[in-house]
């Protein structure tokens, strides 16, 4: 009889919430809270479904980012349709699963400098957020950030259990890609592989042949990882080797001379981390740089690479593209010039806390020196400066660039210290994998800025992730080795 009783005033609950809301909808004539009793039904089984398995859409991201789009809500206000949903979803499911359950947050990542590295970069972000001359845009720069690493950095360190879950990764990201990477080409051939209208075939997947080459050139090593863990007798080991002969295809026909630098680079990167040279490379990069910024400023020696403004165009046959390039007669290459010297000039304006982030574009107009405008300075498409790590330090003052750079460069050596320190081949080589993509990402960055971008920024984000995880390998496999 209890039991019964029970039963009836669980049932009752449901039918009297309907007819409460169907009273109200009725007294107030508004049908929406008809809503409320199919919301009382629902909800205990997406929030299950949510945050009981967030694997689900965590897969599902991965497959979504080579294929996401840019969605325009409003002219100022768009989104990445859908993987930036999806990332918002997650990051919110993260913090409610660590509220409820605190046990559940992984701790390797407290015990990592990494991470360590990386909340002292948010946290100055944060800062600068307080000293923005744009600070609702910083605001919004922030959160967008904070979205994108939470799922990406957390989440493979409860998901990624085994060996079985690092192959599926690699698929949810190159299947999608290959797709893309073939419609793109049979569109390329349709316009004869030309040039001039390689913009038009990379629609809706990807806003231009940068975008899409550079993502493209990133998964090259995540291909040839999975190429080398297959069995040498396995028929997928064929399917694979197709597969990056179509990438490489893919890459040549992008016409993107920046990702065909890194694709360079990658490879040496593995042969760098093999050889352990990784520091020396670190070094080396950093002193070219530093020495270079203190030439071009000394004198104004800068001033010499101004480009001629009436020969300086844009080029349709790709081979005159190239020599106008070594000529510095392209005007995408003598455009980079124009904002790299705008962006230093504003460096030296706020050396501390730069204009906060997502400040570049309202204020860089200032800042350029004419010589060296181009036919394409109006800058319509809003874009910024060109090189993610100008951009960090005039956006975050030189302690937001040291700080990046600190990461960033961590995450190269620390990936370099696995390689040799784990025992297992395949850890290794996904290490090594991820070593070639930071270097691959590092040279892209160099000559745009797309750590922002939901596409390279979230393989940058995963990269970190997953060097974490290794950590976590790498430790676990000690007590085994004593």
């Amino acid at each position: 009889m209890l039991t019964n009783s029970a039963s009836y005033r669980k049932a009752a609950l449901p039918v009297f919430i309907f007819l409460a809301c169907g009273i109200v909808a009725v007294a107030c004539w508004q049908p929406l809270f008809m809503l409320i009793p199919f919301g009382w039904v629902l909800f205990p089984l997406l929030y299950e479904w949510l945050v009981v398995g967030p694997q689900k859409i965590f897969w599902l991201l991965c497959i979504a980012l080579p294929l996401s789009t840019e969605l325009n809500i409003t002219p100022q206000l768009g989104i990445d349709f859908p993987d930036e949903i999806l990332l918002v979803l997650l990051a919110a499911l993260v913090a409610v699963k660590t509220i409820h359950q605190p046990s559940w947050f992984p701790r390797a990542l407290l015990r990592s400098s990494l991470f360590l590295l990386l909340v002292i970069h948010l946290l100055w972000i944060l800062v600068t957020c307080f000293y923005s001359s744009e600070p609702l845009l910083s605001v919004k720069y922030l959160l967008a950030k904070t979205w994108y690493i939470i799922p990406l950095v957390v989440l493979p360190q409860v998901l990624l259990e085994e060996k079985k879950d690092f192959r599926k990764l690699a698929l949810c990201f190159l299947l999608p890609m290959l797709f893309v990477v073939i419609q793109v080409l049979v569109r390329q051939s349709l316009y004869r592989f030309s040039f001039a209208d390689v913009k038009k075939a990379m629609a809706p997947f990807f806003r231009n042949h940068v975008n899409y080459s550079s993502m493209l050139v990133c998964l090259l090593p995540v291909a040839w990882c999975a190429w080398k863990l297959t069995p040498a007798g396995d028929r997928r080991r064929k399917w694979i080797l197709s597969g990056i002969a179509i990438g490489l295809a893919g890459l040549l026909f992008a016409y993107s001379r920046g990702a065909w630098i890194a694709l360079l680079a990658g490879i040496s990167a593995v042969w760098v981390i093999r050889g352990r040279w990784m520091n020396i490379v670190v070094v080396a990069a950093l002193t070219v740089v530093l020495v270079s910024t203190v030439w071009l400023a000394t004198d104004k020696n800068y001033l010499r690479f101004a480009p001629d403004h009436d020969r300086t165009v844009f080029h349709t046959d790709f081979s005159e593209h190239l020599q106008a390039t070594v000529d510095m007669k392209d005007v995408s290459t003598a455009e980079r010039f124009y904002r790299w010297v705008a962006g230093a000039r504003m460096l030296a304006e706020r050396p501390v806390t730069g204009f906060g982030p997502n400040g570049f574009y309202s204020h860089y107009k200032p800042y350029t020196v004419s010589s060296f405008e181009t036919w394409v300075s109006d800058n319509k498409e809003h874009s910024t400066v060109h090189n993610y790590f100008l951009l960090t330090a005039l956006e975050q003052g030189v302690a937001g660039l040291a700080f990046f750079c600190t990461l960033f460069f961590a995450m190269l050596l620390r990936v370099q210290q696995l390689y040799h320190r784990i025992k297992d081949e395949f850890y290794r080589t996904i290490a090594l994998a991820i070593g070639s993509i930071l270097v691959m990402i590092g040279v892209v960055n160099s000559l745009s800025d797309m750590i922002e971008t939901d596409k390279i920024g979230s393989l940058f984000w995963l990269c970190l992730g997953l060097i974490i995880l290794l950590e976590k390998k790498a430790a676990a496999q000690q007590p085994a080795d004593q």
